[in-house]
């Protein structure tokens, strides 16, 4: 296999016409610099230099050798100097899907703040609790909560200790009371969210003693296809939700909604940044991920 060092080395020897030159300018040994192209030469079965004592000249295989290899050297530094711009210059296109409530109260203004940063950051935002089809629709990124069932996609972490909390307002909290128990859930009009006519109405709950699930059944008046709804209807004070902390988060710190039963684990919903190669890490992408993951530790 040949070696960029050594391909180095030819060129540098070819354009000093000394082998001595070309080591003291690449700052290694003379002896580590005639390694290098008896190397090379071996790898191609060619021979590149003619040696007397006195000279050193390329022969009729190593003048044509040479075109190749300056071009070479040429593309991997244009490659190299590209991927420095990148990092220094983000910028390009990403197709981003995310969920209803959290991309619409927190995302959003997040990406505001990301493209006042990096205004070559080109974005097209799809807003939706139904889980995007990667492999059929145009997206580059998609911001998904709970573990990834499909081993084929890349999941890079931004929230993975999320877990979700049951809130109510401090209206609704005055006018039916406190929860005591997990059992009290019985007597509340509990928010449901719906996905794929699917009625979430099991809520999970976990403890450090058992590593089964808690389910409780839970039922109420109103349910939603859409998860922003539900919080807008804990928010008005007409039910009890099972919220991410995520998309509650703005709520509690500004005293809508309030967390019941806090020493209850929640559900487990990480939240993560899935996309379906490797190739598509760019470094807009990675500098997407670090401050979207700092924008979640600070909610």
């Amino acid at each position: 296999m040949l070696r960029l060092d050594d391909l180095n080395v030819f060129v540098r020897t070819a354009d000093r016409s000394s082998l001595s030159a070309a080591a003291r300018e690449l700052e290694i040994s003379p002896a580590l610099a005639s390694a290098a192209v008896k190397r090379l030469e071996g790898e191609l079965k060619l021979r590149l230099f003619a040696r007397t004592t006195r000279s050193l000249r390329l022969t009729e295989e190593g003048e044509h050798y040479l075109r190749h290899a300056r071009e070479a050297l040429r593309l991997l530094k244009e490659g190299h100097d590209a991927l420095i711009q990148g990092k220094e210059t983000l910028g390009g296109t990403l197709k981003i899907s995310m969920p209803s409530d959290l991309g619409r109260n927190l995302v959003v203004g997040w990406l505001d703040q990301l493209q006042a940063q990096y205004p070559k950051v080109v974005l097209q935002l799809g807003i939706s609790d139904r889980v995007s089809d990667m492999y059929r629709q145009p997206i580059d990124i998609a911001i998904r909560y709970g573990k990834q069932e499909d081993s084929s996609l890349i999941a890079l972490p931004l929230a993975p200790e999320n877990r979700r909390v049951l809130v109510a307002s401090p209206d609704y909290i005055k006018q039916h009371g406190r929860l005591k128990s997990l059992d009290d859930l019985a007597q509340h009009n509990c928010l449901r969210f719906m996905l794929d006519d699917v009625i979430h109405d099991r809520w999970s709950f976990y403890s450090e003693q058992h590593a089964a699930p808690d389910v409780v059944h839970v039922s109420g008046n109103r349910t939603a296809d859409d998860a922003d709804v539900v919080r807008r209807w804990a928010v008005a004070g007409v039910g009890i939700a099972y919220k991410s902390r995520l998309d509650v988060s703005a709520d509690i710190r500004a005293g809508r909604l309030q967390v019941l039963l806090p020493d209850v684990l929640g559900e487990p919903t990480p939240l993560s940044m899935v996309c379906m190669h490797r190739s598509q890490i760019t470094p807009t992408v990675l500098q997407l991920r670090d401050f979207l993951r700092a924008q979640c530790e600070k909610a």
